[in-house]
């Protein structure tokens, strides 16, 4: 399949009676999977920026680009998809991690985080029956430079809510860009 192909809701699945539209709804319903949330996230905040016109990389060293700075999306919930009695420990992967070239199909050897901006995407509802992903009073966002993480935070591979908070307030979705346009 060519990568650059453009899909759309109505791209038949060839030899099949389905579309791509069935796909995805068969496969990618539970926004509230770790890792379909954290796609989901990466959207939401490429949207609020308007900067979705490239289709998403796995695996990138970050997950948008805006004005020209490399933003990295992260998520967490307090619910997840296997609910449990319990509300789940808020916390966000900041660790370093060397960046992958497609074109010599090689890791560098550097370690660092190599984003400018990170955005740190919460799913604050913790009620059950009216939990929806879909919702989008139901998330806050917290924004940090990334060299105010390297200087807080030099060696460590994950952050607290609670940390994350004595660096930065939650901001609304309709905020997000104009936080974000703040440190561009």
């Amino acid at each position: 399949m060519n990568r650059k192909r453009k899909i759309t809701e109505d791209t038949e699945i060839s030899g099949t009676d389905k579309t791509i539209i069935d796909f995805w709804n068969w496969g990618f319903s539970d926004l509230l999977s770790n890792s379909l949330r954290g796609i989901f996230a990466e959207f939401l905040v490429g949207n609020a920026l308007d900067c979705l016109n490239e289709s998403r990389v796995e695996w990138d060293t970050y997950d948008l680009v805006y004005r020209g700075k490399k933003i990295e999306v992260k998520s967490a919930a307090y619910v997840q998809s296997w609910h449990t009695d319990t509300f789940s420990k808020i916390s966000f992967n900041i660790g370093v991690k060397r960046e992958y070239s497609y074109t010599t199909r090689k890791y560098s050897t550097e370690m660092k985080r190599h984003a400018d901006i990170y955005v740190f995407c919460l799913l604050k509802e913790k009620d059950i029956d009216t939990l929806d992903p879909l919702e989008m009073s139901h998330w806050e966002f917290y924004i940090v430079l990334t060299k105010e993480l390297d200087e807080r935070f030099p060696s460590q591979k994950s952050i607290s809510l609670a940390s994350l908070s004595k660096i930065a307030k939650p901001v609304k979705y309709a905020e997000i860009k104009l936080k974000i346009n703040g440190f561009t």
